[in-house]
């Protein structure tokens, strides 16, 4: 095992404590407490037990995600003592920040964080969607999106976000968190569209994983906080854009603006399976 770092903790990232061991990534607990703004590692390992226990909860074996180690620590002059840890795994990580003091700022980044990498890992290891094209998959997640789009419009209806107006308004909040500030007529301008077309319908896979992201997380947070204004609503969807453009950039991934515009709409894509479709029918 190799031995903790002793850089600032604060100045560390989820990315940046992040071990690898083969394929398998993890965390140790030592190292994720300070970083989720628990200095007293006592407390911490209180959190990570209610994390075991909703491991059990959903059926998974706790020993799979929560690995109890030793590692070993500096006191200086060259002396080292081993001391007891706990390697954790992504899905553990997202279960205690799941679990974690919601007064935490840093805790809200983590969900947000380890929620977009457990799902960008289901989807990495998903067969099917591997073995998908890249028209394919557009047309998959286009689909997911219109799913939890509607869900989301649900979530934010129960915060007063009711008339056609309220929505849009809500939405571009979402989409200005996301893309820098750039509104959804922004964007619309940017991809080069006309009036009557959908930027979703113009969006390559990433940037549509990526809006799922969005949307799907501001859902659970809406319901979460219990928003019930439509300021409220507004501030927590921006809120999760800026929060899943953190976590792109601290991947490394390129930013959803710079993106480019695929040539094909989805509703051509579509068109074009069906009358495939036909063809191999006839």
């Amino acid at each position: 095992m190799t031995g903790i770092e002793s850089a600032d903790p604060h100045r560390q990232s989820f990315e940046s404590i992040r071990k690898e061991d083969g394929d398998a990534e993890y965390w140790f607990a030592r190292q994720l407490a300070p970083v989720l703004g628990y200095q007293d590692y006592r407390n911490f390992l209180a959190v990570v037990e209610k994390a075991r226990i909703s491991a059990s909860a959903a059926g998974l074996d706790p020993a799979d995600h929560f690995g109890d180690v030793t590692t070993m620590i500096d006191l200086g002059k060259g002396a080292r003592r081993e001391i007891n840890d706990v390697r954790l795994s992504r899905y553990a990580c997202y279960l205690i920040v799941q679990n974690g003091d919601p007064s935490k700022p840093i805790i809200a980044e983590g969900q947000t964080y380890f929620a977009v990498q457990t799902r960008r890992q289901e989807i990495q290891d998903d067969p099917a969607f591997g073995a998908l094209s890249e028209d394919e998959r557009r047309m998959m997640l286009r689909r997911e999106m219109a799913h939890h789009n509607t869900a989301l419009a649900s979530a934010a209806a129960q915060a007063g976000v009711t008339s056609g107006l309220d929505y849009a308004v809500f939405q571009d909040h979402g989409y200005r968190g996301l893309y820098g500030g750039l509104t959804n007529r922004d964007i619309h301008a940017r991809k080069g569209l006309k009036k009557s077309q959908k930027i979703l319908d113009h969006m390559g896979s990433t940037e549509l994983a990526a809006n799922l992201f969005r949307a799907t997380q501001a859902e659970e947070k809406l319901k979460r906080d219990g928003a019930r204004t439509k300021a409220q609503a507004n501030d927590i969807h921006r809120d999760v854009g800026r929060k899943v453009r953190a976590t792109i950039a601290e991947l490394g991934g390129e930013m959803p603006e710079r993106l480019p515009t695929p040539g094909a709409s989805i509703k051509q894509l579509v068109r074009r399976k069906e009358k495939a479709l036909k063809g191999e029918s006839g």
